[in-house]
């Protein structure tokens, strides 16, 4: 127990050191069909990079931010969908995944690249937020199985906090395709994230409020919204 320990104090010692150095390393576990393998990831201001053990040469691979259409960072899983076929699954796009140990998160990872990578970086966790505007007890819906939480809107962002594994999101405004309310307990988010199911492949998260939504909050949040898109633009 105590080498686990230091193990894992070591690693967040490495990851530090790299942060400041603009790169981040992690020891992690590539998940694959066999079993998975360890290796070391590495996020810098370009892009990602896996190294897997040196008997393990062929899982080595280098993608730039151009070659991901999608990043999705959870507090210990890290998910890589690139633009690459998979041809024996009728060409649908090859993804890459790595795990963490207990103990270390690649909370890091994402405040590195979120003034780096654009919508294509889906961020599965509750991070740090800036000036809290308002805050809301909900319930995410889901298709099987709902997720209790707190719905949390800044001023540059709104937060999806729950305990629920891989179900929290923090959203930049630039992350939300528009928002939407059919009464005071129901709330839209619809976003740039990646869906097979929903419409024009934009993933929806519907909330049910478990306190009611004012005009006003709605109102001043779509300003927010429009008012980012605009500059954006500009």
């Amino acid at each position: 127990m105590a080498l686990r320990i230091k193990e894992t104090a070591f690693v967040i010692l490495l990851a530090a050191r790299a942060f400041a150095a603009g790169e981040l390393r992690f020891q992690v576990r590539h998940e694959h069909l066999r079993k998975g393998c360890p290796g070391i990831l590495r996020v810098d201001e370009q892009g990602i990079t896996f190294e897997g053990e040196p008997s393990k040469k062929r899982h080595a691979w280098r993608w730039e931010f151009s070659d991901i259409q999608q990043l999705k960072i959870e507090p210990q899983r890290m998910a890589v969908l690139t633009y690459e076929d998979r041809k024996w699954r009728l060409g649908a796009d090859r993804g890459f995944e790595f795990t963490l140990p207990a103990g270390v998160s690649f909370g890091s990872a994402y405040r590195l690249l979120k003034d780096r990578l654009d919508q294509r970086l889906v961020a599965a966790l509750a991070e740090e937020r800036d000036t809290v505007l308002w805050k809301l007890p909900v319930k995410r819906a889901g298709r099987i199985k709902g997720a209790q939480g707190t719905l949390v809107v800044s001023t540059t962002r709104v937060t999806f906090e729950t305990a629920e594994p891989g179900a929290s999101r923090t959203w930049r405004y630039s992350d939300l395709d528009n928002i939407s309310s059919s009464g005071p307990f129901e709330f839209t988010v619809t976003t740039y994230e990646r869906s097979r199911t929903d419409y024009g492949s934009l993933k929806s998260f519907h909330f049910q409020l478990k306190q009611p939504l004012t005009e006003d909050r709605y109102n001043d949040l779509w300003w927010r919204l429009n008012q980012n898109r605009i500059r954006r633009i500009q």
